[in-house]
Parts: structure tokens; sequence; C-alpha cells
């Protein structure tokens, strides 16, 4: 095992987006465990619209990354040192430790996987945190019932790419999603998708009008922004959007305008749910029980970009956010 370890620090807070100058790259010593403590050489971490708020010193429902500290996140990894009574040197962990090649934490904050089921990358993606968001959301947040028609904005990301496919699965009527790309939308419609378009090619409301006439019943949200102001208006009757995200609005230094369409949600009895993915562990197991039989039968296909070397985590976070890759953002450490 090397006695050197490489961290990824936040040098600074960003003002609207973030830049290289805002991370800072610190070598130190690989730590040395202590009672109950094991340290992961981590394989791959993933990165996340959400960390762009963590950047911001806010109150907000999870603490902000400090100053002249290693960011955090999840990663998967071989833990390499420490003895615990249900975690061993050898054992592949998950943990929130992310942005670093080697971490100090305790046994119990590790959730073992196999690696013999799966790529261990896939439980940073399709098994993990990401499809959980995605089949809870809609399923839970949302209720989509069989039959009814839904739009998923952001739909070539992560989360996106997998609410379409689950919705399909699970007997939507009409599955449509937006994207930054034509390459991305074709990619939609491989996925299975009914209708897919990119939002650079004009308004997404008049879109989204295009690919749903008789409206929406669900919208699941990573974007807010222009695509939630059309969704309201495209909602049915007692239609429901599942608020996952709004990455439209991450990097704006100033407050974004509102929908102006709001007063449609009492005429049209719609409801907005913002989530959390915390909030639904209690489907983890029914959830993995059952994308592990899609992916087994290749009923679903889960895209990762793949980015190499701790050094270059931040590039893979700003590329994130400026919407570069074709599903899951990982960094292979």
């Amino acid at each position: 095992m090397s006695t050197r370890n490489r961290e990824i620090h936040l040098a600074s807070r960003p003002t609207g987006w973030p830049t290289a100058e805002n991370f800072r790259l610190v070598e130190t010593e690989v730590p040395t465990p202590g009672p109950g403590q094991i340290v992961v050489r981590n394989q791959y971490m993933s990165v996340d619209p959400y960390m762009r708020g963590r950047m911001n010193d806010a109150k907000s429902y999870v603490a902000p990354f400090a100053l002249d500290a290693p960011l955090d996140g999840r990663a998967v990894g071989e833990v390499v040192a420490g003895e615990a009574e249900s975690v061993r040197p050898g054992d592949t962990v998950l943990h929130n430790l992310g942005w670093r090649e080697y971490a100090l934490l305790d046994a119990k904050a590790a959730r073992k996987v196999d690696p013999d089921v799966a790529p261990v990358n896939a439980y940073l993606s399709v098994l993990g945190m990401t499809g959980l968001t995605a089949y809870a959301g809609l399923l839970e947040v949302a209720g989509m019932k069989p039959g009814e028609t839904v739009f998923v904005s952001a739909a070539a990301g992560s989360v996106g790419s997998l609410v379409g496919q689950i919705a399909r699965l699970r007997g939507a009527a009409r599955v449509i999603g937006s994207a930054g790309s034509a390459a991305k939308v074709e990619r939609l419609r491989a996925l299975g998708f009914d209708a897919a378009f990119d939002y650079h090619d004009g308004p997404v409301r008049d879109s989204l009008k295009a690919a749903a006439p008789d409206g929406i019943d669900v919208y699941f949200d990573n974007v807010g922004g222009d695509h939630l102001e059309a969704a309201i208006s495209a909602l049915n009757v007692h239609g429901r959007a599942a608020i996952c995200g709004m990455i439209a609005q991450y990097n704006e230094t100033e407050p974004p305008a509102a929908p102006r369409n709001l007063a449609l949600v009492i005429g049209k009895r719609l409801t907005l749910r913002g989530f959390l993915v915390g909030d639904h562990n209690h489907l983890r197991a029914e959830f993995v029980r059952e994308m592990s039989g899609w992916l087994r039968d290749g009923q679903v296909s889960y895209d990762e970009t793949v980015v190499d070397g701790i050094e270059n985590a931040p590039a893979a976070f700003l590329g994130l956010l400026r919407g570069e890759n074709l599903g899951k953002m990982l960094v292979r450490l």
C-alpha cells in the first residue's frame, strides 16, 4: 500500500460558475486506522450536481463543504487496513468519503457490496443512489401509474435515463425526454423513449406540446426553469411533478424568476413535490431486487462517463455542470 494520499480540497467558494481555481490538489499521508476504523483505497468516486450547492456557505439540507478540507461524496473501493467485525481487508465497500485516494472512516459507515454481482462502479450508478433516486422519485414521490404519460428533463443524465426506462417497464403509455444535444436525443430513443427533443432547438414549451399533444401526467424534474414552466402548462388535471433537482439555476448569481404560470397549479389541482433520496431508504431492498432483475434480463441499460485520476476530478465536476456527460459521471482513481 502506498504511503502517500492525494485529496481534492475546496480552495475557495465559487461565485456563479465554479472554476479550476476553486479546487486544490493536496498530498497527505495515508491515514492509520484506529479501533473500529478502516482505510479504503477508493476505486471510483461520483460527482453529482448537488455538490455545487454544498460549495456555497449557506444553510441547506446538508452541511456546506469546508474550505481547505477535502470534499466528500459517494465512493466505492477496497478495504486495505483495519479490522472490524463486519468489514475486513479485501472487502469492497460503498461509503461517503470520495474526492481522495484513501479514505479513513468508521467501519459502521461503510456498506459492503459484492463485486461478483455487478461491476463496482455500478454501485455508484444504476444500483446505487442514482438508481434509487429514479425509482423512488418516479414511483413513490410522483406515484406514476400504468397508462400515464411521463416527461423527464435532463433525460440523458444518470437519473433521468433510468427514470424513462423504469416508466416504460412499469407500463407508462408514453415517455418523453429532453436532452442537450442531438446525440443525446438519439440515445434516448435507443433506450426506448417514445419521444425526445433537444431543448436548444426551440422553446421547451413548444417542443413538449409537440411531443405530448394530449398533455402529461407525471413530470420528473432535474432542471427547473423553463422546463418546469413548460411542464406545468402541459400537466393534466391532478398531474404530479417529482422535483429532484434544478441544475438550470445552480450557478446563477441572481434569484431565478419563478415559473410564470404557477397559478395553473390551482385549477389543475397539481402536486409539485420535492424529495431527497435519503427519505426513501425503505425502498432499497425492493429497488435492488427489481433493478437487478431488469439488468440481468437486459431490460435496462445505463451509461457512464469515466474520467481517470483524482487530479482530474474537478474537471469532471465542471464537465458535469456543462452537460458533457452521458449518464453517470465517475472518476476512476
